[in-house]
């Protein structure tokens, strides 16, 4: 993972760099934060301190710091610094190549990509001079994250708001991500599937759609063109993907071939309702109807089977989600569906798997003894590591 050097400007919204510093070394990275003396004035150096287990930097000459020139040292360890939030005052010195503390001489002594995460009071944001800032830092290849519109803490509504962290943590990893899959276009499906019995009542599983969304992060971080089907899910949207949202399996299958045409790469990691309901009852059925009740399934489509029959040159990445004799199942349907990669995991266990936040799988190629099994890890990486096999299949 990466070095992110955090530089929070003094904002309300500098008290959510605590979040993101959690968010970041959650992610593997490791975080150093360097703080303007008015952003220490909302958050506290230890707060920021104890979140990132670094020292926290304020003073662009502290005599503690100095023997290794401290500006000096941050800007050549950093691999991506950003700032976050931005507010109008450092935006406009980030712009102006000003250098009147440790975050914007850092700034300009850094070679690491830049990422701004504007937050201010609307007024602030849209004033020409602000615009002409953000356009002018653009030009110079600074990723501009955000800013979100809605509530602002001054009362005002409108854009200001500090964009989601998910979506500042994406911009970060991409900065330092080789664009392996850049000219790609991938379609991945996600979350469970949910077949209406009456309209209250579904059919559905315990997916929670979270492999399938860091794989989709992880190939847009990757450079790739990324559409994302998903079932039910609660989920952010990953930064730069495209999302279509599905109730049902009939719903997943007419959405993934509607993708299909455009997209090189298929990785299908949603849990489809194998069946559903016969029919959907128009009302809702009272318990004191019946002491008993007899469901009628009929078998839902096989989107895998359906996308390899159209596969022309794409590479087609199927999940098989196991409880007993994973890998001799997996292996199975490797050969019934004749996709290019079958990723196993075992649903049985609590670690991994469904709603969780880590895996552990098996890879399986078409060849008996193709097999690569990854250790449990967060999603994020398992997702990295399902794409750099995919690429060695081309």
């Amino acid at each position: 993972m990466s070095r992110v050097l955090l530089g929070v400007s003094g904002g309300i919204a500098a008290y959510k760099a605590c979040e993101l510093v959690r968010l970041l070394t959650q992610r593997g990275h490791e975080v150093r934060v360097v703080a303007t003396q008015h952003a220490l004035e909302f958050v506290s150096a230890l707060t920021l301190q104890t979140l990132s287990g670094a020292p926290v930097r304020s003073e662009l000459l502290a005599p503690d710091a100095e023997s290794e020139i401290s500006h000096i040292a941050l800007a050549d360890w950093a691999e991506v610094l950003v700032v976050a939030p931005a507010t109008a005052n450092v935006l406009a010195k980030l712009a102006q190549g000003l250098a009147d503390d440790l975050l914007t001489t850092v700034a300009l002594a850094t070679r690491a990509p830049l990422v701004v995460a504007p937050a201010m009071n609307v007024n602030m944001y849209r004033h020409p001079a602000t615009q002409a800032n953000l356009d002018l830092l653009a030009k110079r290849g600074a990723r501009v994250v955000g800013p979100g519109t809605g509530d602002l803490a001054c009362g005002w509504v409108g854009e200001g708001r500090l964009v989601e962290l998910e979506s500042i943590a994406a911009v970060a990893e991409a900065c330092t991500t080789a664009p392996t899959l850049r000219g790609e276009v991938v379609l991945v499906s996600a979350g469970p599937t949910a077949e209406p019995i009456d309209p209250v009542r579904v059919l559905t599983n315990r997916s929670s759609g979270k492999m399938g969304f860091a794989l989709a992060d992880a190939a847009a971080r990757r450079g790739a063109e990324v559409t994302l089907v998903a079932g039910p899910s609660s989920l952010p949207t990953p930064y730069g993907v495209q999302r279509i949202d599905v109730e049902t399996a009939r719903e997943m299958r007419d959405a993934v071939l509607g993708a299909l045409e455009r997209a090189t790469i298929v990785v299908l990691a949603a849990a489809v309702a194998d069946y559903a309901p016969a029919r959907a009852l128009e009302q809702k059925l009272k318990r004191e109807s019946s002491d008993s009740f007899t469901l009628e399934l009929v078998r839902n489509p096989d989107i895998l089977a359906e996308v390899v029959k159209r596969r022309g040159t794409r590479t087609v990445v199927g999940f098989a989600a196991e409880t007993d004799h994973v890998l001799e199942n997996a292996r199975g349907k490797l050969q019934r569906k004749g996709c290019d990669l079958i990723v196993a995991n075992d649903v049985s266990r609590s670690d991994i798997g469904f709603d969780v936040d880590r895996n552990e799988v098996a890879i399986l190629g078409p060849g008996p003894d193709d097999l690569r099994e990854v250790p449990a890890g967060p999603k994020a990486e398992i997702a990295a590591r399902i794409l750099v096999l995919e690429l060695r299949t081309r």
